[in-house]
């Protein structure tokens, strides 16, 4: 398998090692040389690339991939990567799955309620409504080329060196209690083992909810992270708006429950972490 990851960060970095470790031949795109260098140690090509002209290189990935993961934050308008590679993909002979990464923040806010894949978004903000428009664009390439696309709508990121035991032992963790809030979480090992799934069986069109079992108040996940580690929790803050950043009042702003209901029935997935329960110890043991 020829897997073609563009943006390669921190989650989809996890989804190479994992393809890596069976087999696979994995090239990824980075935006400067030092994480290339850095990343080329791990056993995965890397491309330089900026989003504004296509290399002889990526040319040749792309036109090789069987698979495409797009692993990409938005632009101002549009996706720079769909924008910049979209004849490419489109016309690439072995593609048969791509994988775009995207956000629960998409559905917006359903006060507390949960939500699934089929329920209408609430989208306020231009970044949510944006975010929403480049998963169309996308899978209206997959309907236009017959390729198959797929969305996955991931929570609160977190793993190996991010997560909430790191952020105590930095002293950078805080409890702001805010009644009623909740939140969804998405280990990086999940994330890629359903990736893995939905390379066993495409289905063009799909969208996918990567998210826990359990969305829980953030105060409750930095308690239980405290007690295992040993270390004193932080105080409890009450929610003030005024004093969070625009970026988290819009994240605090939106509260709902996400179910991950259709990856199990679908895909067959059993999550590794199904809640912070037991992610969080495994994290500690293998030394955060």
């Amino acid at each position: 398998m020829k897997l073609l990851i563009l943006g390669l960060g921190y989650s989809a970095g996890f989804f190479a090692r994992a393809a890596l470790a069976r087999g696979w031949e994995v090239t990824g795109t980075v935006r400067s040389a030092d994480k290339a260098a850095q990343l080329s140690r791990d056993g995965i090509r890397t491309l330089v690339f900026g989003g504004f002209a296509v290399s002889s290189f990526l040319a040749r990935a792309l036109a090789e991939a069987e698979a495409v993961l797009v692993s990409v934050q938005p632009g101002e308008t549009a996706d720079p990567a769909l924008a910049c590679l979209e004849q490419q993909l489109a016309a690439a002979p072995g593609l048969r799955w791509i994988g775009y990464l995207s956000t629960i923040g998409v559905y917006g806010d359903h006060g507390g309620a949960w939500v699934d894949e089929t329920t209408a978004p609430h989208l306020p903000d231009v970044r949510s409504r944006l975010r929403l428009a480049i998963e169309q664009d996308w899978l209206a390439l997959g309907e236009r080329s017959g390729k198959a696309v797929q969305i996955f709508r991931l929570g609160g990121i977190y793993g190996p060196g991010r997560n909430p035991l790191v952020k105590l032992r930095q002293g950078k963790a805080t409890r702001l209690i805010k009644p009623g809030q909740v939140f969804n979480r998405s280990h990086v090992d999940d994330i890629a083992g359903v990736l893995m799934a939905s390379l066993a069986q495409p289905r063009q069109g799909a969208i996918y909810n990567v998210v826990d079992d359990e969305p829980a108040p953030p105060q409750d996940v930095v308690s239980f992270a405290a007690g295992i580690a040993g270390i004193a929790p932080p105080p409890e803050v009450p929610f003030d708006p005024a004093r969070l950043s625009p970026m988290a009042a819009s994240f605090y702003s939106e509260n709902r429950r996400v179910s991950n209901a259709l990856v199990k029935r679908e895909l067959g997935y059993a999550f590794r972490y199904p809640s912070y329960r037991e992610a969080l110890p495994a994290l500690l043991a293998g030394g955060d």
